[in-house]
């Protein structure tokens, strides 16, 4: 064929829309300025790399996530086949051995006879068939001319947690356990602390001092699903023991009770040789991160080798500028995917990018783009960030709530969400066999 099209950001969006683009027969440019520039968070070279954590969320089909995630293998997911070859365990979610995910990613990006790489910044948003699959980190350069496409930028911020050496770890103060016996039962290495402790922890970490942002990060926006933990202590003292650090579903075998409060470690690599400090993202200065993290008596002579850092991250005004298949409205042959668009997460920003990748081919080939059902996961991530009636526009990720309801309702949870998977699965099934599709 002799359309091309150039996609922006190597990211998990832009790798999933050149993927499906190559696929088909179309030629495609993947702009990614790495290694030649790098963003605040980023620090590898390869495409695909995972920032925050390296957990892809839950695996069972009867979770939100878990859905969104068959869904995705339906249509060829160039990251669930490589998630899937580089799994580490970590009790029912699906995390991966991130370096080697992303060398994966770019392996076969690499070998793609229909896909060139190119490693430079885009400063504007070129003419012709555009993907624009910036991430939330797109340069400040590119970030200006996609606000001047768009009339206004939004902006949140996103922080990624600390990882720890396993040998440095004091196992005797810990457990390996998974919530609710859920998955193997060294998948989670639990810091178990008593009241005295974490209350000591807790005044020690409202009080601590806060890193520097960058100048374009000044201000203190955070987004709720990927908050620092010191601003969410700073909400009282039980936050955390209601969130990241709740006791529920554990028991200490030392004592036979639950704690008081529990830090979870999950696997950071497919060595277990690191793990990281799951929802201990933070931008506590790397100092104040040694002293207040080592409190946690598992943690005391704890090895840090990444300390959490901070973000900004982008995302743009999607129902007022984007349309259900991620096109752009007002200019037929532009889209945009991944974060940017308002979807959450890792996996939905790459589902994003397989819809912008298949709905592109579709323009060029003349044929109707696509809106899954929305009865889908995709399907209603579509529908919301391009829904003009939705009031104060906010990133959202995979979640049951962005579903129809199941009529008549299903009282118990755990059944309700099996019928909403089973449904999304059967929906999806019956509109790709149907002659829309």
């Amino acid at each position: 064929m002799a359309e091309e099209i150039k996609i922006i950001g190597g990211g998990l969006a832009g790798v999933e829309a050149a993927w499906q683009l190559a696929n088909k027969g179309f030629r495609v440019r993947l702009y990614e300025m790495k290694p030649v520039k790098y963003s605040p968070a980023h620090k590898l070279s390869t495409l695909g790399e995972l920032v925050c954590s390296n957990s892809l969320k839950a695996k069972r089909l009867e979770s939100a996530a878990g859905l969104l995630k068959e869904e995705m293998r339906v249509f060829g997911s160039i990251c669930m086949e490589c998630a899937d070859k580089c799994e580490v365990p970590a009790g029912g979610a699906l995390a991966v051995d991130r370096h080697e995910f992303s060398r994966l990613i770019t392996e076969k990006i690499e070998a793609h006879e229909n896909i060139e790489i190119i490693h430079e910044e885009v400063c504007d948003i070129p003419d012709g068939n555009v993907i624009i699959a910036a991430g939330p980190l797109a340069s400040d350069a590119l970030s200006d001319s996609i606000a001047k496409l768009c009339g206004a930028g939004l902006h949140f911020f996103d922080a990624a947690a600390p990882i720890v050496t396993l040998e440095s770890i004091n196992m005797e103060k810990a457990f390996t356990a998974s919530r609710y016996e859920r998955g193997g039962e060294d998948d989670y290495i639990n810091c178990p602390m008593n009241k005295e402790e974490y209350e000591a922890f807790y005044e020690a970490l409202i009080t601590a001092e806060g890193a520097s942002l960058h100048s374009f990060d000044k201000k203190k926006d955070f987004y709720e699903g990927c908050m620092p933990i010191e601003v969410l202590a700073s909400r009282g003292k039980d936050t955390m023991r209601f969130g990241p650090m709740k006791p529920v579903g554990l028991r200490d075998p030392r004592t036979g009770h639950r704690p008081w409060a529990v830090l979870q470690l999950r696997k950071e690599n497919s060595t277990g040789s690191m793990f990281n400090l799951v929802g201990f993202q933070t931008n506590l200065k790397f100092g104040e991160q040694k002293r207040v993290f080592s409190m946690i008596p598992a943690l005391e002579n704890a090895e840090f080798v990444r300390y959490g850092v901070m973000h900004r991250n982008t995302f743009i005004d999607s129902p007022r500028l984007l349309e259900g298949d991620f096109s752009f409205r007002g200019r037929e042959n532009l889209f945009f995917a991944g974060q940017i668009t308002g979807v959450e997460g890792y996996m939905e920003s790459a589902a994003s990018g397989i819809m912008a990748g298949i709905n592109m081919a579709r323009r060029l080939q003349g044929k109707k783009t696509l809106i899954l059902p929305e009865t889908t996961m995709i399907g209603a991530l579509s529908r919301y960030i391009s829904d003009p009636t939705v009031a104060n526009f906010q990133p959202m990720g995979a979640n049951f709530g962005v579903l129809p309801a199941i009529e008549p309702k299903i009282r118990d949870k755990k059944e309700r969400y099996t019928a909403l998977a089973q449904r999304g699965m059967i929906s999806l099934k019956e509109y790709i066999e149907s002659e829309e599709y």
